[in-house]
């Protein structure tokens, strides 16, 4: 067990895993050896926040932008996540008590990948540890305009009005409806943005940016950004006494 405390630490943690490729080329490896190793590193964060009791981590594994990207590198990416859902891989997480979760278009991956998802889904869907929630072919615009949407059609079919359109409502339809906003959003790889992940549930969020590259992250880097937070004052908006908010979800 690690030494931070219970009240000190983020309820649901969000990482954006950047950094494969420039780590790949710093030593002269091609870009699926990066990848490769950020894999390996992901399942080392998982352990991590089992380990903590850690509630919920949201990965982002493949934006909707990375479609742009060399083919090669997209094919050696969509073998990559085969790889990890092989039944070895995906039997340590579910005896770890593990749920996973995916999010995002997955309607764009092959029909062996996306069988692979929904297997991974069912098997762990009774765990109660920690819950990973991969985000592969994400972004929040699409997530936003795929609530909206939702609604609009609801509202064509007499279903709803759209007077009764508010902030709960449309977040019941985006795809971390059911739960809580991350608390904290780490980014490794030295960039200080966010890349079009989960922009609506980001209102709240600390961020934290580090240099290490993702396939350099482990378990003392993340004990470094989980003290960042805990020396935080949040505020949602009000002041220092405040000590929750409407806009934070259950």
């Amino acid at each position: 067990m690690t030494s931070e405390s219970s009240a000190q630490l983020p309820r649901h943690v969000a990482i954006i895993m950047d950094g494969n490729n420039r780590w790949a080329k710093a030593r002269n490896l091609p870009s699926k050896s990066g990848h490769r190793y950020g894999a390996q590193v992901a399942r080392e964060i998982v352990n991590s926040c089992v380990s903590r009791n850690i509630k919920y981590l949201t990965l982002f594994a493949f934006s909707s932008e990375n479609w742009l990207r060399p083919a090669k590198e997209v094919k050696g990416l969509m073998a990559l996540f085969l790889s990890v859902l092989k039944r070895n891989e995906i039997n340590q997480l579910h005896r770890n008590n593990v749920r996973l979760r995916f999010i995002g278009n997955r309607h764009s991956f092959s029909q062996k990948l996306q069988d692979n998802m929904r297997e991974v889904e069912l098997l762990t869907e009774a765990n109660t540890g920690t819950t990973v929630i991969v985000a592969a072919d994400y972004g929040g615009r699409w997530d936003i305009t795929n609530a909206a949407r939702s609604l609009a059609g609801a509202v064509e079919k007499g279903e709803l009005k759209s007077a009764e359109i508010d902030t709960e409502l449309l977040h019941r339809y985006t795809s971390l409806s059911g739960y809580p906003d991350p608390d904290l959003c780490i980014r490794t790889g030295g960039e200080h943005r966010i890349s079009n992940f989960l922009l609506w549930q980001f209102a709240y969020t600390e961020l934290y940016f580090t240099d290490c590259y993702w396939p350099d992250f482990d378990d003392r880097e993340f004990a470094l950004a989980l003290e960042d937070f805990a020396s935080r004052q949040r505020r949602f908006g009000g002041h220092e006494a405040d000590n929750h908010s409407d806009e934070s979800r259950a």
